[in-house]
Formats: structure tokens, sequence, C-alpha cells
């Protein structure tokens, strides 16, 4: 079986070397970067299929990678996770704005955080037949390709809003409860809480339009063509 790729960003050596010494314990493929500048050339050559990356770096921060990551179309299904000291809500939603999957706070044990990476790669791994087209009247979503076509233009979304994207379009009108989408989307072993989702959900209103994406109050979303 190919080895899974990771690569681990962070501007503070001991970290790198202790991440990358239990990721490679666990029979993954590590490459490291001290810095955003190479960590985007690193990525461009090995395609990881997880980027865990550090917020707080000079010359480039994480947040600035993430966004410059996630314009890349050869790196659109990499998984990309923030392991930083700053737990405040804010930086999280600004995480998961800059196209993040995951926000991972340290200090944080080795096993623990193997186990999160080890999560999410799973999670990564379930998604529904690559074969699977199915859609509204204006929306498409061809799962083959990971493309979403809109009036008959097709768009490119990163992986998360994609996923959502997918849920909602895949039963139009039904009302998805927060607890499902948190388990169809992201999984029971990730954890993330409910402004992940908003978060997710202001993304697809920006770029597919707002009149699809009802909110029930106390409840959920769902998808709804006018």
């Amino acid at each position: 079986m190919e080895k899974q790729t990771i690569l681990v960003v962070d501007d503070e050596p001991d970290i790198l070397e202790l991440v990358e010494y239990n990721l490679q314990k666990e029979g993954y493929d590590v490459h490291t970067a001290e810095n955003g500048h190479a960590a985007l050339k690193k990525a461009a050559k090995v395609r990881p299929d997880l980027v865990l990356l550090d917020v707080m770096m000079p010359e480039m921060d994480g947040m600035e990678t993430c966004i410059q990551l996630r314009e890349s179309s050869a790196l659109e299904h990499t998984i990309i996770a923030f392991l930083t000291a700053r737990g405040e809500d804010y930086s999280q939603i600004a995480g998961f704005d800059a196209g993040a999957d995951d926000y991972i706070a340290k200090p944080i044990k080795p096993r623990v955080l193997v186990s999160r990476i080890k999560a999410l790669l799973r999670r990564a791994g379930r998604a529904p037949a690559s074969n699977q087209v199915f859609g509204s009247k204006t929306i498409t979503i061809d799962r083959g390709r990971y493309v979403v076509v809109v009036h008959g233009e097709e768009r490119s979304l990163p992986k998360k809003e994609f996923e959502l994207l997918s849920l909602l379009v895949s039963e139009p009108g039904k009302v998805f409860t927060r607890g499902t989408i948190l388990s169809r989307v992201w999984g029971n072993d990730v954890v993330v809480g409910d402004r992940t989702i908003d978060v997710h959900i202001r993304k697809l209103r920006e770029k597919l339009g707002d009149h699809y994406f009802k909110t029930i109050k106390g409840v959920g979303y769902k998808f709804e063509e006018e």
C-alpha cells in the first residue's frame, strides 16, 4: 500500500522534529518546511495528502500560505489542518475562511495529534462512488471530476465546501440538522464546532448565491431552488 504523504510546516525546529518523528513511526511519508514560502515549493513538488500548518510564522504566515495552497488545482484534494497555539474563536473562523479543514490547538500530545491526523485522512477516503453525478435544475454535482456545474459553468470548490454542497443538493428541500452535517461532512471522529458549518455555508452563499441555502433556526440548513 502506498504511503500517505504529510507536509509539516512550522518555524520551530523542535516541533518539526517531534511531529516528523511521531508521524514517521506511524508509516507516513513526512516532509517538512520552516516557513510559508518553502511550504508552497515543497507542496508543489510532493503533492501531500495532508498539510499540518502553523499559523504564526515569519515572512508568510499560515493563513496566507493556506490561501495560496488552495489556489493550486493540483492540491484541491489536499487536507489542510492548522496547528497553532492560538485557540481564540476568531482565529479559528479565519482559518476556515482561508480554506482549512481542521484546527488543532497547541500544546497537543503526540498520540492525540496522530489520532486526529488519522481521523482526517480516514474521513477523506469515505467519499461516495466517484462516478456519482446528481443535482438540481441549476446545479450539478460531478463527484468523479470533483466539480460543480452551475448554470452550465464549472466551478471548483475546496473539499469541505464541495462535500457540504453535495450533501445538501443530494436531497433538495430536506432539512439537514447540524449534527447530521457534522457527521456526514466532517465525521464523528473530527472535533469541530457549529461555527464551522456557518462559515462554510457563508462561503457557499458567496460563491453560488444566497438564495440556494435556507437556514432553519435551531435545526440546520437545507438546499432549495426558487
